[in-house]
């Protein structure tokens, strides 16, 4: 029976609202809308994005797990290890996560795999923007904001999600 309410509380009971507010975590799950400004300094392949680069983040979330996947046109990134830290009361948190990156095959010749940090501030228990920094061991890195789509976790692309949110990251004309 506890073990029962453990995986109740660990999978949904956290995020019930009065329940949300005792815990203090920030609720994060769902996709988020990304841009990536990598640094002028970063050591970037002739012929690769200099960006801004506009990207999807799925973030899965539970109370004790988090993993996040950010995709965008050209590759794909999982996250390794992820936490979440910061005092229980406080409103300011941060997401660190290490991640692997996997470029599409067609990118590979000049944009190898690559692992990577990252550290988001999180100010809101449920936050519809973050903002932060990455860096990778390919000596690139750069500033990165995220803007809260909706919580659907399941996309499989950066296309399936720009079909859903046609809209979102279009740089203007």
């Amino acid at each position: 029976m506890i073990g029962l309410a453990v995986v109740v509380f660990d999978r949904w009971m956290w995020r019930w609202p009065g329940i949300h507010r005792l815990v203090g975590r920030p609720r994060l799950d769902g996709t988020w809308h990304v841009e990536l400004r990598p640094h002028p300094d970063s050591r970037i392949p002739r012929g690769g994005n200099r960006g801004p680069i506009h990207a999807y983040m799925l973030i899965e979330q539970t109370y004790w797990s988090l993993h996040a996947v950010l995709m965008t046109a050209e590759s794909s990134s999982s996250s390794r290890t992820a936490a979440v830290r910061g005092n229980q009361g406080s409103q300011r948190h941060v997401l660190e996560f290490v991640y692997g990156n996997e470029p599409r095959l067609e990118h590979q010749p000049r944009s190898r795999s690559h692992t990577g940090t990252c550290l988001l501030t999180i100010t809101e228990r449920i936050p519809q923007t973050l903002s932060g920094r990455y860096w990778t061991d390919r000596l690139t890195m750069g500033d990165m904001d995220l803007t809260y789509l909706d919580r659907a976790t399941t996309y499989a692309s950066f296309s399936a999600v720009q079909q859903v949110h046609p809209d979102v990251g279009v740089p203007p004309e």
